[in-house]
């Protein structure tokens, strides 16, 4: 599977981002999709993830109550919508993808940068 983030930019602090991440290949509704992220001088972290069902989602402490990550098998896209956003949530943002038999998340899309200032 092929991954197209998308829907970064600059925002002021308490503002909202809806990030997007297209992907190719049929079999998109069987992954667990999920969103991560890179702040500078630090390391890669996990923001949330979501299931092919859409029925389970894990969110990160950090963003619990903020973000809210849907999907829509039939556009093959997942979605992050990001509100009252925070300077700490500056990163670069990445959508990936794993099978669910598997832990790891093998399949990367590219990074898109969220700004939130301060």
């Amino acid at each position: 599977v092929q991954l197209q983030a998308s829907g970064g930019g600059l925002v002021e602090a308490g503002g909202s981002l809806r990030l997007s991440c297209a992907a190719s290949g049929r079999t998109f509704s069987s992954y667990i999709m999920g969103w991560f992220r890179q702040a500078p001088g630090k390391e890669r972290e996990f923001v949330v993830g979501i299931s092919w069902s859409a029925g389970s989602t894990y969110y990160a402490d950090s963003v619990k109550g903020r973000f809210t990550i849907s999907r829509d098998n039939a556009k093959n896209t997942v979605f992050l919508q990001m509100n009252s956003l925070k300077p700490e949530d500056t990163a670069v943002y990445y959508c990936a993808a794993r099978w669910p038999t598997v832990t790891s998340y093998d399949y990367w899309g590219q990074e898109t940068q969220v700004t939130v200032s301060s």
